[in-house]
């Protein structure tokens, strides 16, 4: 597939730098350049503590493994609530989280009680905290820059991390050889508080809501629900996961290739993520030439080979100025690859969903990242550091052959701004006796003979958009006494669901919708009905318990305003040319 358009024109010329011009992004990031600073300063105390602990390959592996889990386990349900609840005050929750438990990992440090499980267990915490953190801060990207301005400001954050990360573990390095890695579990500690500010300072506009707020339950199903039925996701996922579990050997192998391979001590370990740190930093500042120059599956086969190369260059070099070469390379593909990704997913998918797509995402990149520290600890402890090393560089080099199967996708003719307008959402007849039931539509549609191969294709790709807004129970079926009179139907478990749903539809929804419609050849506009289910004792008010429901016509479309929106059942009739008397149902 060509994706050489996959981001928009202005995007590519613009300047890496320019969404430092809104204020709130650019304090957040500042705060966050510091907060990394800690992190990593950490990272290198915990794993450098845990190389005294418990000296074997696949426990200190289970530092790494330890710090992404929770991306696994709790990711999805903390993108759910970025996309329900207050954004700013879920990053604020996260990072006091965080902030307590680096606290009580320097005081049972500082005391010598720390145990390999745990210091196995603070770390976990912690990245529960970051589990927490990522989705709504980067769902929230969008809030403070424009969507056009979005890939350079995913880049921002993969810079600003790997600032961090150039100079982070060397300083970690130095701290933890001088003062032990508690002083570096100190200074981690600290460094949450100028975050912790900026997200108090910070006077987010209060998000006024329609209807009442989706369950977390509720919202992680809409959103696996959202990813299960795109592709163009599900493509994203899985180069990500495949790329995340191999590349995990570096991460969770480096220290004991600063021990072991180049027989150094924290110092050198420090200088080894140093050098990672500034591949990622050249890769961050070039992104903006290279998505210019290249598609987007051809940049993710750069950054995986680069990083391959790296990996094999680690795994037989026991001299520092190469081993560091090799990491200068890892690092350059590591933020190309992940960045690439993030942008992809968050430009795939409309507002409602943003967060709980990326935390997917996260989840499974993370967690392929955690299975991968794993599985690359277990292999270097029984077959050694190099053949692991070597093996995982083979992966990456061989997992550009995935293209062929799951390409990067293209997202040039996506609009996925907001098409319903609030005003045009139906209103429920106050005459009927019980509206919680769930609700059913049906959309006729006459169709002549010789189009209905096309217009079964049509449906397909509409069944997936209702689907994936939340439609259930989708189906097509075609009169046995006219085959040209043929019937839509779905449904949804209640008319606020309906309602919700019916918000979600955008522009490039819409146009799936016109596209099948196209089809009816009818002289009136597709018949619309929604249904709602009803029971004997609500219509004739006969008191006492409910029996089981049944449907029944509750609301047909004459009586209803329009519906524009393509992903809630919704027809139209009068002109089918789209002029101003073309309302639809």
């Amino acid at each position: 597939m060509n994706d050489r358009t996959s981001l928009r024109p202005d995007t590519m010329r613009a300047s890496p730098l320019t969404p430092f011009k809104y204020n709130i992004f650019l304090a957040l990031w500042l705060a966050s350049l510091c907060s990394n600073f800690g992190g990593l300063i950490q990272s290198v105390g915990a794993s450098w503590l845990m190389t005294s602990l418990s000296p074997t390959a696949d426990i200190v592996a289970l530092v790494q493994a330890s710090t992404v889990l929770p991306y696994m386990l709790f990711c999805l349900a903390a993108g759910a609530a970025a996309d329900v609840f207050d954004r700013r005050i879920l990053m604020l929750s996260a990072q006091i989280l965080a902030l307590v438990v680096s606290v009580l990992l320097t005081v049972f440090t500082f005391t010598g009680v720390m145990t390999p499980w745990l210091l196995l267990t603070f770390t976990f915490l912690v990245g529960c905290g970051n589990a927490i953190y990522g989705p709504a801060w980067q769902s929230s990207v969008g809030e403070v820059v424009p969507r056009a301005e979005l890939p350079q400001a995913v880049a921002l954050n993969s810079l600003g991390f790997n600032i961090a990360r150039t100079v982070g573990p060397a300083i970690g390095g130095l701290i933890v050889a001088a003062s032990g890695s508690q002083a570096a579990f100190l200074v981690n500690s600290v460094s949450y508080l100028g975050l912790i500010i900026v997200l108090l300072s910070w006077k987010r506009p209060v998000e006024q809501r329609p209807f009442p707020p989706e369950s977390i339950p509720s919202a992680m199903m809409a959103g696996l629900r959202y990813v299960a039925l795109s592709p163009s996701i599900q493509s994203v996922l899985i180069r990500a996961v495949v790329f995340g579990m191999a590349a995990s050997s570096i991460w969770a192998l480096m220290p004991l290739v600063a021990r072991d391979l180049i027989q150094g001590g924290p110092s050198i370990y420090g200088l080894l993520l140093g050098a990672f740190g500034v591949g990622a930093v050249l890769s961050a500042l070039s992104s903006t030439r290279l998505r210019a120059a290249f598609t987007t599956g051809q940049i993710v086969t750069i950054a995986t080979l680069f990083f391959a190369t790296g990996s094999i260059i680690a795994a037989f070099s026991t001299s520092l100025p190469i081993t560091m070469i090799g990491m200068v390379m890892c690092g350059g593909g590591w933020v190309l690859a992940l960045s690439t990704f993030n942008i992809s997913v968050q430009l795939s998918v409309p507002r409602w969903v943003v967060g709980r797509s990326v935390a997917i995402y996260q989840m499974m990149t993370f967690g392929g990242m955690a299975l991968g520290s794993w599985l690359w600890g277990l292999t270097a402890h029984h077959f050694g550091l190099v053949f692991s090393l070597a093996l995982a560089g083979g992966v990456l080099a061989a997992s550009t052959l995935l293209a062929r199967l799951w390409p990067m996708p293209s997202i040039a003719g996506e609009n996925l701004d907001p098409r319903l307008p609030e005003s045009a959402l139906p209103i429920l007849d106050q005459g009927i006796p019980y509206r919680e039931g769930h609700v059913v539509l049906t959309i006729e549609y006459r169709v002549a003979k010789e189009d209905a191969p096309q217009f079964a294709s049509a449906m397909r790709k509409l069944a997936q958009v209702r689907q994936r807004n939340g439609a259930r129970r989708w189906s097509l079926m075609v009169d046995v006494t006219d085959p040209q009179v043929w019937v839509e139907r779905f449904q949804y478990p209640s008319w606020t669901e309906y309602l919700r749903q019916r918000h979600r539809g955008t522009v490039s929804d819409r146009a799936v919708w016109d596209h099948a419609r196209s089809f009816h050849r009818g002289e009136e506009r597709p018949k619309v009905r929604r249904l709602i289910a009803q029971s004997v004792e609500d219509i004739a008010g006969t008191p006492g318990a409910r029996p089981e429901r049944t449907p029944t016509v509750a609301i047909t479309d004459p009586a209803l305003p329009p519906d524009p929106s393509p992903a809630t059942g919704s027809s139209t009739s009068g002109s089918p040319t789209g002029t101003p008397s073309d309302r639809t149902q």
